[in-house]
């Protein structure tokens, strides 16, 4: 019997996404697209048997959540370099490294001292994010073909994002709570991209 049914099963739900995303990208993909759909699918079944069984031992669970979220912040990485590679071009997400690793490196110390959570790693996360969105606005205004669906699929993520961090009460119309439409959002968030776009190159 799972312990937190409902959060095992969207996470589980996400991770499939991620994982079958990563599989499907052409053999021409940017290598950093690739990657964050292994990450981001890793995290989620991550956080499929972390929600399933683990949380019933508090001292196994008080490890996997900082290792499973610290895997989204890597993941996150690697959007921003994915990013840099389809708006700038191939051979530019190099450039970018100083700025993936001062979210990641921000966000492990605060998994480290028990700070692991949605809430500090928007924090530590914020720049990269932003470096994304300001991206794909250049995209936009390049006409590039993949950004209206890049967009969308930012936005879709920051709603999770907000979601998770609303009351039960607001949400309860919903019939889901904080983690579990969190999930379901950044499915949406995953998925848009490969559904609405020419795919990534």
């Amino acid at each position: 019997m799972l312990v937190e049914p409902l959060h095992s099963l969207t996470d589980l739900a996400l991770g499939v996404a991620a994982v079958l995303l990563a599989v499907g990208l052409p053999p021409d993909a940017d290598r950093h697209w690739r990657a964050v759909f292994w990450w981001f699918g890793g995290a989620a079944l991550a956080g499929a048997v972390h929600h399933g069984v683990l949380v019933r031992w508090p001292e196994v669970a008080d490890v996997s959540w900082p290792l499973i979220s610290v895997a989204v912040v890597v993941a996150v990485s690697y959007l921003l370099a994915a990013s840099v590679a389809e708006v700038l071009g191939p051979g530019r997400a190099r450039a970018f490294w100083l700025l993936r690793s001062i979210g990641v490196a921000a966000y492990v110390v605060a998994a480290a001292t028990g700070h692991a959570g949605i809430g500090p790693m928007l924090a530590c996360e914020s720049l990269t994010m932003v470096s994304v969105l300001v991206l794909w606005l250049w995209a936009v205004y390049r006409d590039h073909p993949l950004a209206p669906a890049m967009l969308l699929a930012i936005a879709a993520s920051g709603s999770a994002a907000a979601a998770k961090l609303a009351s039960e009460d607001f949400l309860r119309p919903t019939g889901l709570d904080p983690t579990s439409l969190y999930h379901r959002g950044a499915d949406r968030g995953l998925g848009t991209p490969l559904r609405g776009g020419r795919g990534c190159r």
